[in-house]
């Protein structure tokens, strides 16, 4: 069993395409096109694979888009267990215009999954007696419950894992009240656990810390775009910065850094190097268009970059 379960609740078929240029009326000839598996646990999954870490991904997945998904997976050597839905799997869209080197992403809404699909889910999680850390990353299907955060926790509190969640609005709200390990916020989302619109840069280390004294988490790893990220502890803090490199693609990237920083826990190394290979992993994986999520060279070259400065 591996030590490591991913779970993504809303996954999703990627698709993503490059033009020349995005032109409103016009029929658009594609100059190449990927179809990948997609979805917050699923490219966590994806991205250890890379890294050279195991892991099992547990997935709601139905229809044909569900299947293709399955296929993808199963090609790349990513272990999963696929818990059947009636309705499909629903599939995201990724246009990158070549000439003004931008890009838009669709993201579709998916379809509603029952109580009895979620039970099914709820006891493949528990059937991995094993698991160190149990994450869960990604946004709920229509119509789920917040709620579903707490059935989760009850089962990782039972096998003895460590919860890591990185997801956002009411969902972050809801997970929070369950004691995590780590979570990975953006600035906005950070004020957004302490009631504000906004927070300075400067404001991030104490309103980080009133979080984890609440007893929403132990750590957090918190995204602030081109400034990097910083991992605050209730007695540490770490700040990290990537090397400057053109951005081809940011589908994917915070999912790199949630696998780089599982990648750096699993082998026992201290909070700085944690934040480190997360920021490494997810910079690497903006070097790809679509979402192709980071490899390990770019991985490690970049790490070792930060380690520098």
């Amino acid at each position: 069993m591996a030590n490591i379960v991913t779970i993504t609740l809303n996954p999703a078929l990627d698709k993503s395409i490059t033009v020349p240029e995005l032109v409103p009326e016009k029929k658009l000839r594609a100059l190449s096109a990927k179809v990948e598996p997609g979805g917050g646990g699923i490219n966590i999954s994806r991205a250890l694979k890379k890294l050279g870490v195991a892991s099992e991904a547990i997935i709601l997945s139905g229809g044909y888009t569900g299947k293709t998904l399955e296929a993808l997976l199963s090609k790349e050597q990513v272990a999963f267990t696929a818990i059947e839905t009636e309705g499909d799997t629903r599939e995201n869209f990724v246009v990158f215009d070549e000439d003004k080197k931008l890009q838009y992403r669709f993201g579709m809404p998916g379809e509603r999954v029952s109580d009895q699909e979620l039970g099914l889910l709820m006891q493949a999680i528990g059937n991995f007696a094993h698991a160190d850390y149990v994450v869960v990353s990604g946004s709920l299907p229509p119509g789920t419950s917040i709620a579903v955060f707490h059935q989760i926790a009850i089962i990782a509190q039972q096998l003895n894992a460590k919860l890591i969640v990185d997801t956002s609005g009411d969902g972050l709200k809801a997970a929070v009240k369950e004691g995590l390990y780590l979570i990975k916020p953006n600035l906005r989302e950070l004020a957004s656990l302490v009631g504000k619109e906004w927070i300075d840069m400067a404001d991030v280390i104490v309103t980080a810390r009133q979080v984890i004294a609440a007893g929403a988490c132990k750590a957090m790893a918190v995204s602030m775009g081109a400034d990097g990220a910083m991992l605050i502890t209730a007695t540490e803090h770490y700040k990290a910065a990537a090397p400057q490199a053109p951005v081809l693609s940011t589908v994917g990237a915070g999912d790199s850094m949630v696998a780089g920083m599982l990648a750096a826990l699993t082998k026992g190394w201290g909070w700085e190097q944690v934040l480190q290979y997360g920021v490494a992993a997810g910079s690497a994986a903006t070097l790809h268009k679509g979402t192709e999520l980071c490899s390990l060279s770019d991985t490690e070259r970049i790490f070792a970059e930060i380690k520098k400065n």
